[in-house]
C-alpha cells in the first residue's frame, strides 16, 4: 500500500511499524526520495517534550558515563480483552484480534516494543549491533471460544550494541513486562532516569502539567483541546506532523529513516535469533 501511494505521488503517514523487513523500508524511502514524496511514521516519540528533556539532560553529563539501558514491552492479554473493539456485536467492536499472532507483522515487536525502541534510540541515538533469542513461547490464545493459533514469535529478547562497551536490553515478550512500557530505564555513573524521574527526583519539562492531567499525550504540540481526550491521540499528533510538513515545510523528527532503522533491530535480531550470531546494523538517522 505505501509503495502504491508512492507511485501515485501522494504524501503518506504510517502508523507503526512502517515495514516488517529493512529492505522494504529501503525501497520505500528510496521510491518516495524519486517521487518528491514525504512520508512519516510513528511513533513519533521524539516528539515528546519528556523525551526531548531526558535527551538535553544526557547530553549535558547527568548520568554521568551511560552503562547499560532497558526496554520493551509485553503482549498479556491485552488484544484478546481490548474492550472498545473486541466487546460489542458489530463489525466495528468485535474484530478479530488473529493477525497481532501471525506472520509476518505480528508479535509484540512490530506491534508495542517499537514505541520504547523509537524513544530509546531517539534518546541515545542508533545502534550498532544485535544479537538476540526469539521463539513462540504461547502456542495459542482464546478469542471468544476461539482458538487463535500463534506463527509469529512472540517471545523475543535482544541485546543492542550502542559501541564502546555501552548496550542496551529490550524484549517484546509474551507476558509480564517492567513498568513504564515504551519509556527507557536509563542508567549510568551518576544515576537513573526511570520515567519522568532522575534519581527519584521529578524532570521538570514544558508540558509536564498537561501531562499529568491528560497522560503522556497532553503535552504534544498538536494534542490541545478536545484532541486531548480522543483516543490515540499520539497518532493524530504524527498525522500532524505530515500535515505540517506538507503546508508549511516544517520537517519532523518522526521521520521514515528512524523508522527504518527501528525496523532494521527487530529484522536483525529475527535474524540473529536464526542463526546465533551478532548482527550488524546499516542504518542511521
Amino acid at each position: 500500500q505505501g509503495m502504491l501511494a508512492v507511485a501515485h505521488g501522494v504524501h503518506v503517514h504510517f502508523n507503526k511499524s512502517m515495514t516488517t523487513t529493512v529492505d522494504e523500508a529501503d525501497s520505500l524511502i528510496d521510491a518516495a526520495r524519486a517521487r518528491g514524496v514525504k512520508l512519516v511514521s510513528s511513533p513519533g516519540e521524539m516528539l515528546r517534550p519528556r523525551h526531548q528533556k531526558i535527551k538535553q539532560l544526557i547530553d549535558e553529563g547527568a548520568l554521568g558515563r551511560l552503562t547499560w539501558a532497558v526496554t520493551g514491552s509485553a503482549f498479556g492479554t491485552y488484544h484478546e480483552d481490548e474492550a472498545s473493539v473486541r466487546a460489542g456485536d458489530d463489525p466495528l467492536t468485535n474484530i478479530n484480534p488473529a493477525w497481532y499472532f501471525r506472520k509476518p507483522g505480528g508479535g509484540p515487536l512490530y506491534d508495542m516494543t517499537v514505541y520504547g525502541l523509537h524513544a530509546m534510540t531517539g534518546i541515545l541515538g542508533p545502534a550498532k549491533r544485535v544479537t538476540a533469542f526469539s521463539g513462540v513461547r504461547v502456542h495459542e490464545r482464546e478469542f471468544r471460544g476461539q482458538m487463535l493459533p500463534t506463527d509469529m514469535d512472540d517471545n523475543t529478547l535482544m541485546v543492542l550494541d550502542f559501541g564502546d562497551s555501552f548496550y542496551a536490553f529490550v524484549y517484546g515478550v509474551a507476558a509480564g513486562g517492567l513498568p513504564n512500557m515504551g519509556r527507557p530505564l536509563i542508567f549510568g555513573t551518576g544515576g537513573v532516569i526511570n520515567g519522568s524521574a532522575i534519581n527519584g527526583k521529578p524532570i521538570e519539562y514544558a508540558g509536564m502539567d498537561l501531562d499529568a492531567e491528560y497522560g503522556m499525550n497532553g503535552s504534544l504540540p498538536h494534542v490541545t483541546g478536545a484532541h486531548r481526550t480522543m483516543e490515540e491521540s499520539h497518532v493524530y499528533e504524527d498525522v500532524m506532523q505530515l500535515v505540517d510538513w506538507v503546508l508549511d515545510d516544517t520537517p519532523t523528527v518522526a521521520t521514515a529513516e528512524h523508522a527504518r532503522h527501528v525496523v532494521e533491530i527487530f529484522d536483525a535480531a529475527y535474524r540473529s535469533a536464526a542463526t546465533g550470531q551478532a548482527q550488524p546494523l546499516r542504518t542511521t538517522f
